[in-house]
């Protein structure tokens, strides 16, 4: 009989220790977290699972909420700082992001959006996906998705 209640607790020792295990490296228990949440909007800015963030397509509107002009140079510039307010919001870095996707309504854009998009996205640059749209709400000519993990 006592030996069967020392296996026992040797058991139960040995499962507490890895619960207490995955519980101290975080992968027990994924973390969910809405980064820019209103209830009077029908999507997050971005969201977090894990040591993983989601960021929304970001157009990068002026102080008023409103798509400045039709500068592809400005309107990148600005949704590119709006990608970066969500990924810090979120207490991620821009080295951290590992793929970008960038929707914009004219092709003939990208160069003129591409050198912006060097200048402000971290070295090495995350893998790209660059989409032509018919349109972008708002009247935007560039909308900058990402998806950034914690390393």
């Amino acid at each position: 009989m006592m030996k069967t209640r020392d296996s026992r607790m040797v058991k139960r020792g040995l499962w507490l220790a890895g619960l207490l295990a995955l519980c101290a490296s975080g992968s027990a228990f994924a973390q969910h977290k809405a980064i820019g949440f209103t209830k009077d909007m029908p999507f997050s800015d971005g969201y977090v699972s894990g040591n993983t963030l989601y960021v929304a397509g970001q157009q990068g509107p002026d102080e008023h909420g409103k798509v400045t002009g039709t500068d592809i140079t400005l309107q990148t510039t600005n949704a590119i700082a709006a990608v970066e307010k969500v990924v810090k919001e979120a207490g991620f870095q821009m080295s951290d992001i590992v793929s970008v996707t960038v929707y914009v309504t004219d092709l003939n854009d990208v160069e003129a959006m591409n050198k912006v998009y060097i200048k402000l996205m971290p070295v090495p640059k995350p893998a790209r996906a660059t989409v032509q749209v018919a349109g972008l709400i708002g009247g935007a000519k560039i909308e900058v998705s990402a998806i950034a993990v914690k390393h």
